[in-house]
């Protein structure tokens, strides 16, 4: 009989930022939301849907993105595989770096923890490294959590969002 992982049930809340910049936006991303509670994932609150220019090529159409908290009994390495099939189904392909994608889908906070390791091809940076410097993750984040603080660096979201540009805190809306 194996003695069963003291973590193996636990429950772990995860903040995960939503994007798209390719097709219907907004559909792709209520698709996103609808295939992760497919998968057994509960999602306990969602922003609101928010536009802001692509980064770091303005040129490529414009972003909308959201923020969900979850709830969920995978850990790490199950989730991440999870949103990469996700994101598969969705139609992402391995394009370069910042290019124009139907959804991406990024690990934001997992239990408040710092990760950083190695996962096949893919480095994984939780919470994640450019965070705290992104428009289109603080606003939605700070929708649902005004009280989060980042794990790596012990600041609170609205000291965060006090030390974005005023063309960072200009270039973001709730999008129509």
């Amino acid at each position: 009989m194996k003695k069963q992982d003291i973590l193996e049930n636990q429950v772990n809340l995860v903040y995960l930022a939503l994007g798209s910049n390719l097709g219907d936006k907004k559909n792709n991303l209520n698709n996103c939301i609808d295939l992760i509670q497919k998968e057994g994932i509960l999602i306990k609150k969602k922003s609101k849907f928010y536009s802001s220019k692509s980064w770091p090529n303005e040129n490529f159409p414009n972003f909308i993105n959201a923020i969900i908290l979850i709830e969920t009994k995978l850990n790490i390495n199950e989730l991440f595989l999870k949103i990469k099939k996700i994101e598969k189904k969705l139609g992402r392909t391995n394009s370069k770096r910042n290019h124009p994608r139907v959804c991406d889908i990024d690990i934001i906070d997992f239990n408040g923890e710092i990760i950083n390791r190695k996962f096949g091809n893919h480095k994984l940076n939780i919470p994640h490294k450019r965070m705290r410097n992104r428009n289109f993750v603080l606003f939605p984040l700070y929708e649902l959590d005004k009280d989060w603080v980042h794990p790596k660096l012990n600041k609170n979201i609205v000291f965060l969002m006090s030390n974005l540009s005023s063309e960072q805190l200009l270039g973001i809306k709730i999008a129509q």
